[in-house]
């Protein structure tokens, strides 16, 4: 038996997307966003209202960052998102965050987060949509696996619950992409 819930934003897995971003005057902002994936192979797709703080910046600046959210830093993750920086200019100094300039864009690196998306800002669509090149990934050495590629295991990347509104880690390994499904050929 089966359930019917209508229609509702419920989607799995969710990323917890910190948006990172310089205002006119340098300053880094960030914001917790949860709609947002990859558009194509080297494209981010954002969608973000336009009284966001950290929209105007992207249109201002050409740039952004993307880090994902971990369970070490639920807490800061969760606050970026519930307050605004149009309110609380000092909101990455309460979160405890710290930044560094990327190297390849005009945004800022959370420090703390350990795995950073640079990206240039592509276009934005008709619906307001923010499309983001990808033009570097920056990972911390703390989350490299013995193969020297990031380990997901090690990232600790939460996910949102839209249902329980809950945050979520993963990393545990099920299966083998491209491969397990062989045995049923």
């Amino acid at each position: 038996m089966r359930k019917n819930f209508g229609t509702n934003p419920w989607f799995y897995p969710l990323p917890v997307l910190i948006v990172g971003t310089y205002d006119e005057d340098g300053k880094a902002d960030a914001m917790n966003a949860a709609w947002g994936g990859l558009y194509e192979s080297n494209m981010v797709e954002l969608c973000l209202s336009e009284s966001h703080k950290t929209t105007k910046n992207i249109k201002a600046k050409g740039a952004f960052t993307i880090s994902f959210a971990d369970a070490d830093h639920v807490a800061a993750c969760d606050y970026v998102g519930i307050v605004s920086a149009n309110d609380t200019p000092d909101k990455m100094e309460k979160a405890g965050f710290t930044t560094e300039k990327s190297q390849f864009v005009d945004a800022p690196i959370i420090c703390e987060l350990p795995m950073t998306l640079e990206c240039k800002l592509a276009k934005v669509t008709e619906d307001g949509n923010i499309i983001g090149e990808i033009v570097n990934i920056n990972a911390d050495e703390r989350i490299l696996g013995e193969d020297g590629m990031i380990d997901a295991a090690k990232l600790r990347a939460i996910s949102y619950d839209p249902v329980h509104k809950d945050y979520l880690v993963l990393g545990e390994k099920v299966g083998n992409a491209f491969e397990d499904g062989n045995a049923l050929k």
